[in-house]
C-alpha cells in the first residue's frame, strides 16, 4: 500500500480540519487463540474549507462493513490500497466506519500476546509510525491533531488503560475520558488482566501495569518507578512552569514489544523486560530510569507540541533524549547518567553516522512517511541531543529554557516546525542561529577532535563529504599516574585553537580531547595516548574521560585507525579495574557482539574470548557476591567462557554465583553459549525451558536452538524466514542466535539465503518489525568479500522495502569496516 507523501499530507492539512474522533473497539473474544480479529467503529467529524472538495482518508481493515458520509451510504469497494476517497465535502462533514480488524503480531497496529506461563492474552495498540488505519479509520498524519471519545468492549476479567481515564461501565464494557487533541499515532488502548500498582502525585493519578505473571516483580519495583515519576513530574513542572496536560498517567509494561517505549500521552508502553524477573544491574535500572524520564519528556515535547510532518522527529527524540539524562542527572540517583549517555547512546548514534545511510539532525527530505522512518536512528537521538548540548554552551541555560517554554505556549495542543523553535530560541537569546543552524543541524556528519598538548594546539576535521564549519565548545584532560594533572577549556570556531593553558599545563601521559564529552565528534588520540592507554585507562580517575576514552578506542577500530588487539588487550587490563557498571556493561558487549567476532580473524577469536573470560572471571572473583559488579562479570563471564567444566554445572543451577540461584535469564545465557559451541543439544534446550515455560522462557530456548550447529541450522532458518506465525520477538529470537558459533562453513551457506528469504518477509512481516529482523539476521559474523559482494548486488536491484534496505547499508557499511580492519592488521 503507498505510503502518505509529504505533499499528500500538505494538501489534506490545508482542506481540512478534524474536530472529533469517536472510536468503539470490540474485543470480545479476544481472549480466545481462535479469535484474530476484533470490530471497530468510527466517527469523525471534520470540516471543510472549501465545500464541494476530495479528500481521502485512511483505513486497512480486514473486511469494511459499511462507510457513511454525511448521512449517504458510500460503496465498500470504494476502499483501494487503504484509502477511501471521500468527495463533495460539506462544511461539516461526519463519517461513520465500520470495519472488522485484524490483531497483529509484529508489534505494530493492536499487537496480541499469549503469555505462556498462565495462558493469559493481552492486546496493546502501537500506532506509530502509520499503523493507525490498521485499527480504525482516520486522516493519518501528525499534524491533523483531534479530540478522542474512546469505548472498548472487552472480556469481563480483562482491565483497560488508555489515553484518557477508563472507567467500567459494565461488565466488560469501558469509557475512556475524552482526550485533548492527540496526533493518530499517539492514541493507544491496552486490555489485558493487569497486574497493577496505583499511586498519586501532585494531583495526577499514577499507574503502573503488567502482565498478571509479572506481579511479584512489578510490586517488587513498582514503588523505585514511581519514585522516578515523581521526580520528573516535579522537575519539568519547575523547568517549563507549564502542568502536565493529559490527565492521568498510565505507564504500561507491554510483551512483545518493538522500541524501548511509546510516549502514548497518559498511557506509556514499554517492553516488559523493563521489569527485570532476575537479577538487575545498576546500569540496567538506570537504563529502565532514562526511559520513564524521556517517555515523560515527550507529554511536552511531541504530545503537547507535535511535531508537523516526519522530517522534524528531532523535534521530539532529541528533546527527549537530552531531557531524560538531564533530568536523570539532577532529579534521581543516577548521577552519572552522562557517563552512561556516551557508552550507550552516543557510541550507537557515532556508529550511525559512519554508515552511508548519516542524514542531518532535521531537515531531512522524508517524503514519505516510511522514508521517514528510516531517520528514526541514533542521530535523531544522541546526536540531537549532544546538539543540543553544544546550542545550551553557544546561548546559555537560561535562554534555551525561556526560548523551549515560550515555544510550548505558543503552540500548545498543535504542532511546530524547526523554524519555529529556532525563532523561540533566538528571541530568547538576541542570537542570530542562522549558521549554527545550518552547521549543527542541517549538515550530517561528525568532526574529528584531536589535541596536541607540546603545541597546545587543539584541531577539529570535518569530514569531506559534509564539509561544516561546527562550533564545538569542550574541554582537554591530561592524567599521570593515576591523577588529574589538568583540564582546560577550548572553542573551536575554525578548523583548530591555540589552547596555551593546554601548552603550559605539567606534561600529562595520557591526554584526552572532550574529556567531559560535550560536544559530538570523533576523538582521535595521539599516539603516545594512545600507547599508554591498555596500563593507563583503569587508573584514570574520571569515570567521564574512561568513557570517552572507550568511545575512542571503538571507534578508532571502526576508522581502521586502531588496531583490535590494543582494544582486547586493554580490556584485559582494565575493565576488571572499572568500577562504572554503564562501562562495564556496554564496553563488554561491544567487544563480544562485534569487535571480537567481526574484527579479528577467525583463528584469534577464541584467544580474544579467552581474554574476555579471563577479565570476567578477576572481576566477578573481586566483586562482592551478589553486588551488580559481581552480576557484571558472571554474565559476561557466561557470553564469552568456552569452558565447559564452568558452563555445564550453572546450566544444571549448581554452583551459581549468589544472587543467580534461581535467575532464569541468566541460567539461558549460559545454555546459549554451549549450544553455539555444541556443549548441549535439543533436548536439553527443552528441558530447560519446561523449568521457564514463560515468554521469556520460550523465546531463550529459540536463540539456543538456533546457535545449535549443523543441520539445527536449516531447522532455525525455516522458522525465521517461512513460518508465518511467528512473532517479532520470536523472529528476533530466531535471528539473534542463528549466527552464533564456529562453523563457518555451514553458515557460510546461508548468505545467499538472506538476500532471497529476508527481503521477502516484508509480505506479511511490518517494516518496523522487520526492519530489526533485517539487521539481526544479516550475515555479519562471515567477514568474507562474498558476503559485501552480495550485500552490493541486493543493494543494486529494487527488491529491498526502505525498511530492509536501510538495514542492509548499514549492516554493509558495518562488514566493509571489519574487512578493511583486517586487511590494515592482519
Amino acid at each position: 500500500m503507498p505510503s502518505l507523501t509529504r505533499s499528500e499530507a500538505t494538501e489534506r492539512a490545508a482542506l481540512i480540519t478534524v474536530t472529533s474522533m469517536e472510536v468503539d473497539l470490540d474485543l470480545t473474544g479476544g481472549d480466545r487463540d481462535d479469535h484474530e480479529e476484533f470490530g471497530s467503529r468510527t466517527t469523525i467529524r471534520f470540516t471543510c474549507n472549501q465545500p464541494g472538495a476530495t479528500t481521502f482518508l485512511d483505513l486497512r481493515p480486514a473486511a469494511l462493513e459499511s462507510l457513511v458520509l454525511n448521512g449517504s451510504e458510500l460503496d465498500p469497494a470504494s476502499l483501494r490500497d487503504g484509502r477511501v476517497e471521500l468527495a463533495d465535502l460539506a462544511a461539516e462533514n461526519e463519517v461513520t466506519v465500520v470495519a472488522t480488524m485484524r490483531y497483529s503480531r509484529d508489534g505494530q497496529g493492536l499487537h496480541r500476546a499469549v503469555d505462556p506461563a498462565d495462558g493469559q492474552h493481552y492486546v496493546y495498540g502501537h500506532l506509530f509510525l502509520d499503523a493507525a488505519p490498521t485499527v480504525f479509520a482516520c486522516f493519518d498524519q501528525p499534524d491533523l491533531k483531534a479530540p478522542y471519545a474512546v469505548t472498548v468492549t472487552a472480556p469481563e476479567h480483562w482491565t483497560v488503560v488508555g489515553n484518557g481515564a477508563a472507567m467500567s461501565t459494565a461488565p466488560g464494557r469501558w469509557e475512556l475520558a475524552h482526550t485533548r487533541p492527540l496526533a493518530t499515532y499517539f492514541v493507544t488502548v491496552c486490555a489485558g488482566p493487569w497486574a497493577s500498582v496505583r499511586s498519586e502525585h501532585d494531583g495526577i493519578p499514577l499507574g503502573i501495569h503488567a502482565r498478571a505473571s509479572l506481579r511479584e516483580p512489578l510490586e517488587r519495583q513498582a514503588e523505585q518507578m514511581l519514585e522516578v515519576t515523581r521526580a520528573s513530574f516535579d522537575y519539568y513542572h519547575r523547568l517549563f512552569g507549564i502542568r502536565y496536560p493529559f490527565g492521568e498517567y498510565h505507564q504500561v509494561f507491554v510483551p512483545e514489544f518493538n522500541a524501548g517505549a511509546m510516549e502514548n500521552p497518559g498511557c506509556v508502553t514499554f517492553r516488559d523486560t523493563y521489569v527485570f524477573r532476575g537479577a538487575a544491574a545498576r546500569d540496567e535500572v538506570l537504563t529502565r530510569t532514562n526511559t520513564i524520564a524521556h517517555e515523560m519528556a515527550h507529554m511536552w515535547f511531541g504530545d503537547l507540541v507535535t511535531m508537523r510532518w516526519w522530517d522534524d522527529l528531532w523535534l521530539n527524540e532529541s528533546f527527549a533524549e537530552y531531557m531524560a539524562h538531564r533530568t536523570t542527572v539532577d532529579a534521581t540517583e543516577f548521577t552519572e547518567g552522562w557517563v552512561d549517555s556516551t557508552v550507550a547512546r552516543k557510541m550507537w548514534g557515532y556508529a550511525a553516522e559512519r554508515t552511508p545511510s548519516t542524514h542531518p539532525v532535521a531537515g531531512g527530505a522524508a517524503l514519505d512517511a516510511q522514508a521517514a522512518l528510516q531517520d528514526f536512528d541514533g542521530i535523531s537521538y544522541a546526536k540531537g541531543a549532544a546538539t543540543l548540548r553544544q546550542l545550551i554552551a553557544h546561548i546559555g541555560d537560561h535562554a534555551f529554557i525561556a526560548g523551549v517554554s515560550a515555544y510550548l505556549r505558543e503552540h500548545a495542543y498543535g504542532n511546530g516546525t524547526l523554524a519555529d523553535f529556532l525563532g523561540f530560541m533566538e528571541r530568547a537569546s538576541g542570537t542570530d542561529l542562522g549558521e549554527w543552524s545550518k552547521a549543527w543541524l542541517l549538515t550530517a556528519g561528525l568532526d574529528v577532535i584531536a589535541a596536541d598538548q607540546e603545541s597546545g594546539v587543539v584541531t577539529r576535521e570535518a569530514p569531506a563529504a559534509f564539509p561544516a564549519d561546527r562550533p564545538h565548545t569542550l574541554d582537554v584532560a591530561g592524567f599521570t599516574a593515576g591523577a588529574e594533572v589538568f583540564r582546560v577549556e577550548a572553542t573551536l570556531t575554525g578548523p583548530s585553537a591555540e589552547v596555551a593553558a593546554l601548552r603550559e599545563a605539567p606534561r600529562a601521559e595520557l591526554v584526552v580531547p572532550n574529556a567531559s564529552d560535550l560536544t559530538w565528534a570523533t576523538v582521535a588520540l595521539d599516539p603516545s595516548t594512545l600507547q599508554a592507554v591498555p596500563q593507563g585507562l583503569a587508573t584514570l580517575p574520571d569515570p567521564q574521560a574512561r568513557a570517552v576514552v572507550w568511545a575512542a578506542l571503538v571507534d578508532g577500530v571502526c576508522l581502521g585507525r586502531v588496531d583490535p588487539r590494543v582494544v582486547v588487550d586493554t580490556f584485559g587490563r582494565a575493565w576488571p579495574q572499572e568500577d562504572n557498571e554503564s562501562v562495564l556493561n556496554r564496553v563488554a558487549g561491544v567487544l563480544l557482539g562485534r569487535l571480537v567476532p567481526s574484527f579479528l580473524p577467525a583463528e584469534e577469536e577464541a584467544g580474544a574470548r579467552a581474554v574476555v573470560a579471563q577479565a570476567a572471571a578477576e572481576l566477578l572473583d573481586a566483586s562482592e557476591p551478589g553486588s551488580t559488579r559481581a552480576l557484571l562479570g558472571a554474565r559476561v563471564l557466561a557470553r564469552s567462557s568456552a569452558d565447559e567444566a564452568t558452563l555445564r554445572p550453572w546450566a544444571e543451577r549448581s554452583g551459581l554465583p549468589a544472587g543467580l540461584e534461581r535467575d532464569s535469564d541468566f541460567r539461558w545465557l549460559v545454555v546459549r553459549n554451549l549450544a553455539g559451541h555444541g556443549l548441549v543439544d535439543r533436548d536439553f534446550i527443552e528441558r530447560v525451558r519446561r523449568d521457564d515455560d514463560t515468554l521469556s522462557g520460550r523465546l531463550g530456548e529459540l536463540t539456543a536452538r538456533a546457535a545449535l550447529p549443523g543441520e539445527a541450522k536449516s531447522w532455525a532458518w525455516e522458522q525465521l524466514t517461512a513460518n508465518r506465525e511467528r512473532s517479532n520477538y520470536e523472529l528476533n529470537a530466531l535471528a539473534g542466535g542463528f549466527w552464533a558459533g564456529d562453523d563457518l562453513e555451514t553458515l557460510r551457506g546461508f548468505v545467499p539465503r538472506y538476500f532471497a528469504d529476508v527481503p521477502a518477509m516484508a509480505q506479511w512481516v511490518g517494516a518496523d518489525a522487520l526492519g530489526r529482523v533485517a539487521t539481526l539476521a544479516y550475515p555479519s559474523r562471515v567477514v568474507e568479500p562474498a558476503t559485501a559482494d552480495a550485500s552490493a548486488e541486493a543493494l543494486a536491484g529494487d527488491g529491498l522495502t526502505p525498511a530492509v534496505r536501510r538495514s542492509v547499508v548499514d549492516a554493509d557499511s558495518e562488514l566493509r569496516e571489519a574487512l578493511r580492519s583486517r586487511a590494515l592488521f592482519g
